[in-house]
């Protein structure tokens, strides 16, 4: 067998491995998952997320899931905690603590620590009958018949498990208290994604200047308005209203199809009933119309009112692709 077709092989079957240890985790949606969502819906305090190696590490992101999502959480290292971070864990705060085998020294150490507190304690765990598993007040069962490859020692398939458990419990949280779009732009203001969910038409198009040229204006007029105003069109208006807008294609056909220029009006030239955005319109919207409908510019409006026009480069200059 070739080198290379042993090699794809083995990610498949990795891939499958992993898959199928993640299908696995629907013998826990049960009676007890929903006590589990339950009691985290009705915590007054915070969620407090732990473990050891890489199952922390799967804590961690678990964690940021959450905090993203409308729950607040926070992230307190099985080890450090026996070292002064236990302090993290305040009166009606949940402990969530994830491990494979619920038997590290470091998990038996805490575990007592957490219950003389009085903390109730969630237990995210690979081994059921584990001394975490016996102590803690809620089991989710997140084991797993084997790793990736089998008889691997490297946690795979394990922590995967893990990831994907804390997501559902993460997306539950969030779907059971309405958490909106709105919501999740709060707490995501920066980069690209903050971007598409906060940043409007009106945010954009006011840093371009307003080209309109009249029905009757002339080619020259309306060539000058194009060029000046640097957004590649003008839009034909009459009073607050548009009557249509004329793109540097629409000069191109024109000039293609059009033997005698000299008295040609911008009227003849516009297309009509041109698609148009409202400046409240999120920007990822106007980029979505612009997709939609193969074009650069949109003129934006509100209640009726010619504005000014955005464009796609706008848009793109957002890092909104």
């Amino acid at each position: 067998m070739k080198k290379n077709d042993t090699i794809m092989e083995l990610a498949i079957q990795i891939i499958d491995n992993e898959a199928n240890a993640i299908r696995g985790l629907k013998r826990g949606i049960d009676d007890n998952f929903r006590q589990i969502v339950e009691l985290l819906l009705e915590n007054k305090g915070n969620l407090v997320f732990s473990g050891i190696g890489k199952s922390a590490i799967i804590a961690q992101k678990v964690v940021a899931t959450m905090n993203s999502t409308g729950t607040t959480a926070v992230f307190m290292h099985a080890a450090d905690a026996i070292h002064g971070d236990l302090g993290i864990i305040r009166e009606g705060d949940i402990v969530v603590i994830l491990s494979k085998s619920g038997e590290t020294p470091e998990i038996k150490m805490l575990v007592p620590l957490v219950k003389l507190r009085g903390n109730k304690i969630v237990a995210m765990v690979g081994n059921t009958h584990s001394y975490l598993a016996a102590q803690a007040d809620y089991v989710l069962d997140v084991s797993v018949d084997e790793e990736a490859i089998p008889g691997s020692l490297a946690p795979t398939s394990s922590t995967t498990a893990e990831l994907v458990m804390g997501d559902v419990l993460a997306l539950i949280l969030m779907r059971c208290r309405g958490f909106s779009t709105a919501d999740f732009a709060k707490f995501h203001p920066g980069g690209a994604l903050g971007k598409q969910l906060y940043l409007r038409v009106k945010d954009l198009y006011m840093k371009n200047e307003r080209p309109e040229v009249g029905p009757d204006d002339n080619l020259t007029r309306v060539i000058i308005e194009m060029t000046s105003k640097r957004l590649g069109a003008t839009v034909v208006g009459e009073g607050e209203m548009i009557l249509g807008i004329i793109t540097d294609g629409d000069l191109r056909r024109m000039l293609m199809n059009t033997p005698d220029i000299e008295h040609v009006k911008a009227a003849q030239i516009m297309s009509s009933n041109p698609k148009t955005i409202d400046e409240e319109a999120l920007v990822v919207d106007a980029l979505h119309k612009m997709r939609e409908n193969s074009i650069t510019q949109l003129p934006v409006v509100h209640n009726g009112k010619y504005l000014g026009i955005i464009h796609l480069h706008d848009i793109l200059k957002e890092g909104i692709f």
